[in-house]
């Protein structure tokens, strides 16, 4: 006579297969979850992403899709184990176990699978980022920033996730222990979860609220600053809340509508059918792999983006080198520079400097609450500006522009771009030496693309009057050049950058966001709080060949050939961040997309069994599995396509005003190929999944 710890023993042995797929799927997610953590809060992704900063933020979104996805994944694989668990359940309760024995086995199972699983979900999940990264520094680009460091927080992060988790799995079992009746339990592995039928304009309305969802999530915080002068909070985020339902009501139509119609409408009957009374977990899965499918997606465009928008902008440029310095500085001569272009065996040729002036201008800045409203007041002294002469401009520019007198005009980008940071608001300048005063009006904007979002135009006698008197530190120089041969000039152009560099005091070791007319005012309290113009970021000349100082360095110099031959080396860690990024997301896509499809497998296997007795062929066989594998595939990747695709577009045009620049559009033809390559890389996984099903259902 076999005891109950013997029985239980040979129970769960017969049914190890339960038990090992939900290790299976709490590992994986705690190992992918632990991997991001990793590279999230490692300290050389911190260092080149700043606070606060749009890179930042699209990190931290896209993890918040991966933890929810990850966490429904959790949830949908501890349900099926319970529900496979019930006739183990079921046998023990009918040979006289208690529920208190059967909850107290239940929960020490839960709490060694779980604990087991997201220990080495923790412990592998650094091996797993340390080898992907390595991999992407081998293939792409290694270099003193690229190397793979770890930040305490990551672990943090990644014990949170398993506690929450493990808290679930705990209260689902306690849930299903709950069941008393013997014969409901017994039956539980037979249960299904249909959905009921919905109208045919759950699919239009669904659409709608997507669209709803994506235009008001994206534009609330902008009508908040501009309507109401408020900074909205992080929960302001709940209006994308229509989006995920719309998703939910369009993701429920195909399930329970996504039929054949017309005479062959009969061949889909069974496929429908059976879809039907999955639905819920059918739906669920969907709606997670949708959801991270779009957040790989998002992830995966930002490398093309960048590559096409930056590498069109520096072929563009009518200038090989150019950059300023502050006229009190000790620079280099250009006897000087043309020497050292001679020793590298490199030609200069129309080299010229341009003087410009550092002025003081008025304007009208924020005043921020404790409530985050805020509102504008005048202020005579506001902000520096850098102002040429229009004669210097046109010869920099090669433009033929007028200035009227007692008007500035500011530079953009030939695609408008950069207007953000400039001010049109301004009616007086003011000499920082002198105190002398100028009134001005705002005359519009010139265009160029090396000077847009730094500079203002002048009228000559308006630009003569103001800045006599400037001393060498308010007075900046211009220094511009070609060459003959730029693809042969990358040595010199590293070595005069070394050179600038070292010629320059410390003095000078200021970021492009410092402000010394406006650092001034806030120390005398006439913004309120004082905070500094650069905020928390700090560069270093020895670390001058870094991204981090490169990027924000206020004298920075534009070399064609550094910006164009360094490019990968200079954003490496944002192309390997958002490139692992995309990894992660699309490796939990497939995870999730293969169990789900297994697990329809498992529960057709007897429906299948009585078709194949009632005579039913084997195209219809094939047909019928290809009909619920495809569904699982081809509608979230269709809808999480589209979506991502619209709403990326829709922020880019947003971010202009309403427009496309010609960057932003070679940049969209590139994510459409990576949406093409993605997608050919769907259907070779379907073919695969599709096989392993129709082996596990005997369908050869």
């Amino acid at each position: 006579m076999k005891n109950q710890r013997q029985i239980n023993k040979e129970l769960r042995y017969y049914n190890r297969k339960n038990y090992y797929l939900l290790f299976l799927c709490l590992f994986l997610s705690e190992l992918l979850i632990t991997a991001y953590a990793v590279m999230m809060q490692s300290p050389t992704v911190l260092t080149i992403l700043p606070e606060g900063g749009d890179s930042r933020k699209q990190v931290s979104m896209i993890f918040f899709l991966a933890v929810f996805g990850c966490g429904v994944f959790v949830v949908y694989a501890a349900a099926l184990f319970l529900k496979y668990k019930s006739r183990e359940t079921g046998i023990l309760m009918a040979l006289g176990a208690s529920a208190r024995q059967l909850g107290a086995r239940l929960l020490r199972e839960l709490l060694l699978v779980s604990g087991i699983s997201f220990l080495g979900g923790m412990v592998l999940g650094t091996p797993l980022a340390f080898c992907i990264w390595k991999l992407f520094c081998i293939f792409l680009v290694n270099t003193d920033e690229t190397s793979f460091s770890i930040g305490v927080q990551a672990y943090g992060i990644s014990v949170c996730y398993a506690l929450v988790c493990m808290v679930l799995l705990i209260f689902m079992g306690i849930l299903f222990i709950r069941q008393t009746d013997v014969i409901a339990i017994v039956h539980n592995e037979r249960k299904c979860e249909p959905v009921r039928d919905v109208k045919p304009w759950y699919g239009w309305a669904g659409i709608l609220l997507m669209i709803l969802g994506g235009v008001c999530g994206y534009m609330t915080p902008t009508l908040c600053l501009r309507l109401l002068n408020w900074y909205c909070p992080a929960w302001i985020n709940v209006t994308y809340l229509p989006l995920f339902v719309g998703l939910y009501m369009l993701l429920l139509y195909i399930v329970v509508h996504g039929r054949k119609k017309g005479k062959k409408r009969w061949r889909d009957i069974i496929t429908g059918s059976m879809m039907k009374f999955q639905g819920r977990q059918t739906v669920n899965s969907m709606l997670v792999i949708t959801v991270l499918l779009a957040g790989a997606y998002f992830a995966a465009f930002y490398t093309p983006m960048m590559l096409s928008g930056s590498q069109k902008a520096i072929d563009e440029r009518p200038i090989d080198f150019l950059f300023p310095y502050r006229q009190d500085q000790d620079m280099l001569t250009e006897e000087e520079i043309k020497a050292l272009a001679e020793s590298y065996q490199v030609e200069i040729t129309e080299y010229s400097t341009y003087p410009l002036a550092v002025l003081a201008h008025d304007g009208s800045t924020q005043i921020m609450d404790s409530r985050r409203n805020f509102h504008y007041e005048y202020r005579e002294l506001v902000g520096e500006g850098n102002y040429l002469p229009a004669s210097e401009f046109n010869r920099i520019a090669k433009q033929d522009i007028e200035v009227s007198e007692g008007t500035c005009r500011a530079v953009i980008g030939e695609d408008g771009g950069n207007a953000f940071w400039l001010a049109n608001d301004t009616t007086m300048l003011t000499n920082p030496v002198t105190g002398k005063t100028l009134g001005i009006s705002f005359g519009g904007y010139v265009c160029d693309n090396m000077l847009s979002g730094k500079y203002y135009v002048l009228n000559d006698e308006d630009y003569m009057k103001i800045s006599e008197g400037l001393t060498d530190e308010w007075r900046e120089r211009l220094v511009a050049f070609n060459v003959a041969d730029v693809d042969g000039s990358y040595g010199f152009a590293q070595e005069l950058y070394r050179q600038i560099v070292a010629c320059t005091g410390s003095d000078c070791q200021v970021t492009r966001m410092d402000d010394r007319i406006y650092d001034r005012q806030a120390r005398a309290g006439s913004f309120g709080e004082y905070e500094d113009s650069g905020s928390d970021i700090t560069i270093s000349f020895k670390e001058y060949q870094s991204f981090y100082f490169k990027q924000f360095w206020k004298y920075a110099p534009m070399f064609r050939i550094l910006d164009k031959t360094d490019f990968l080396s200079t954003y490496a860690v944002f192309l390997m961040l958002f490139l692992f990024i995309s990894l992660i997301c699309f490796a939990a896509v497939f995870i999730i997309i293969y169990t789900r499809c297994m697990t329809i497998a498992m529960n057709s296997r007897l429906v299948y069994e009585d078709l194949k007795h009632l005579g039913a062929g084997h195209d219809f066989l094939i047909n019928s599995v290809r009909g619920q594998v495809g569904k699982v595939f081809k509608a979230p990747a269709a809808v999480g396509t589209v979506a991502i695709y619209l709403f990326y577009c829709l922020i880019l045009y947003m971010n202009d005003g309403g427009r496309f620049t010609p960057g932003e559009l070679a940049g969209l033809g590139s994510c459409a190929a990576v949406v093409g390559v993605v997608t050919l890389c769907i259907w070779g996984f379907y073919r695969f999944v599709l096989k392993r099903v129709c082996e596990k259902l005997e369908i050869r």
